[in-house]
C-alpha cells in the first residue's frame, strides 16, 4: 500500500475509534463541560410531572411565561442521556420506582431531588446509595434551590384596605386528624370562642374562587400546619390569610422561624400564650386599633406565591451558574428527616 493510502486508512482507523468510543472519553475527562448561558440551552427532564399530567412544554415556556432564557423543560424521558439536568420529584418517586434510571447519563449531568412536603408526610426513599443527588429543591432555607410557598416582595401602598368582618374566627381543613397538634389546639380554643368551620373536613367544601372571600369576613384566620418543621410556612398563611386579608394566627415552627420569613407583627403564634384560654382572651377583647396594626406590614410588602411547578422548574435554570458543580448528598435522609 501506497505511503499516501496508509496514511489515510490510518487515520479512518482512528476516527472510527474516536466515536465508537466517544461516551468512554467524556467519561474519563477531568474537565467535563460547563453550561454557559451565553451560548448553550440549559436541557432539563422532569421526571415525572409533580402529581398528574404536565402542561404543554411546546416552545420557550420559561423566557415566554417568565422572562428566564437558554432554558428547555421537557418530559420526554427520550432526551435522558442528552439532559444536563434531570428533576425528580419524591411524591412520585414512592410510589412509581419502574423504569427509573440506574445512574446519571454522564458526568457532568446533575440530578435534583424535589419535595415540598413536610418529613411527618414524606416517605423515606431506600435503596438509593446517596450518589445520585447533586442538589435539592425545597421550601428550606438551607435548600440548593430554595422555593418558599410564598413570599413578601417590597411595594408601596399609601392606604390599607382591610375587608369588612363578619366574624371572629375561621379556619379551613381538608385533613383532620386527631393525632395532629393543629387539632389539639382547635379543640381546646373552640371551648373559649366560636371557630367557623369550611372545607371537607367538616363537609363544607369551598370553591376556589369562595376560598378568599369567604375567610376575608373572619378578623382572625387559623394557619395552623399539619405538621411542625423548620421552614415549613405553607400556603394557609401565605394565601388563606395573607391574600384574604385576615390575621393568621399560626401554629407551625416557632416564631423565630416565623420571623425570618415575615414582620413579627404581621401574626399571632399559639406559643406566645400559656393556654388557649389565653389566646381566646386575647383575640375577644382586641380593640380596634391594636387589630388594625396587624396590617401595617402592607404599607411595605405585598404577597407573591410560589405555586406555579412550571416557574419552580425555570428557577433552575436561572440559578444554575451559581449552583456547586461537585456537590453530592451522601445521605439524603439525613439532611431531610433526621435534622
Amino acid at each position: 500500500m501506497a505511503p499516501m493510502a496508509k496514511i489515510w486508512a490510518s487515520a479512518s482507523l482512528l476516527g472510527i475509534v474516536l466515536f465508537w468510543n466517544a461516551p468512554l472519553l467524556f467519561k474519563l475527562s477531568d474537565n467535563p463541560p460547563r453550561f454557559s448561558r451565553q451560548n448553550s440551552t440549559l436541557t432539563l427532564l422532569i421526571w415525572s410531572w409533580p402529581f398528574g399530567a404536565a402542561p404543554n412544554l411546546t416552545g420557550d415556556v420559561c423566557s415566554r411565561l417568565y422572562g428566564i432564557t437558554g432554558c428547555q423543560l421537557t418530559t420526554n424521558r427520550s432526551l435522558f442521556i442528552q439532559a444536563d439536568v434531570v428533576v425528580f420529584h419524591h411524591w412520585e418517586l414512592q410510589y412509581q420506582r419502574q423504569g427509573l434510571p440506574l445512574s446519571k447519563a454522564h458526568p457532568w449531568q446533575k440530578w435534583v431531588w424535589v419535595s415540598l412536603e413536610s418529613p411527618s408526610n414524606t416517605k423515606a426513599l431506600e435503596g438509593w446509595t446517596g450518589k445520585e443527588w447533586n442538589w435539592v429543591l425545597s421550601y428550606r432555607r438551607d435548600a440548593d434551590l430554595f422555593i418558599p410557598y410564598g413570599e413578601l416582595v417590597p411595594h408601596s401602598l399609601d392606604v390599607v384596605e382591610i375587608p369588612e368582618k363578619t366574624g371572629l374566627v375561621s379556619w379551613v381543613i381538608s385533613n383532620y386528624q386527631h393525632s395532629q397538634a393543629r387539632a389539639a389546639m382547635f379543640y381546646n380554643l373552640s371551648r373559649h370562642l366560636r371557630i367557623d368551620v369550611f372545607g371537607k373536613a367538616n363537609r363544607k367544601p369551598l370553591c376556589p374562587d369562595c376560598l378568599l372571600p369567604t375567610i376575608s369576613k373572619y378578623r382572625f384566620y387559623l394557619a395552623f400546619e399539619n405538621s411542625i418543621h423548620r421552614d415549613y410556612i405553607t400556603e394557609k398563611l401565605w394565601r388563606n390569610a395573607f391574600l384574604a386579608g385576615s390575621v393568621p394566627i399560626v401554629l407551625g415552627p416557632s416564631r423565630a422561624n416565623y420571623q425570618q420569613f415575615i414582620p413579627a407583627n404581621a401574626f399571632i403564634h399559639v406559643d406566645d400564650f400559656s393556654s388557649a384560654k389565653d389566646l381566646a382572651t386575647f383575640l375577644t377583647t382586641m380593640n380596634e386599633s391594636h387589630y388594625r396594626s396587624f396590617f401595617a406590614w402592607k404599607r411595605n410588602y405585598t404577597v407573591r406565591l410560589h405555586q406555579d411547578w412550571q416557574e419552580r422548574f425555570c428557577s433552575i435554570c436561572r440559578e444554575y451558574p451559581r449552583l456547586p458543580l461537585e456537590k453530592l448528598y451522601p445521605d439524603l435522609k439525613r439532611w431531610f428527616w433526621d435534622y
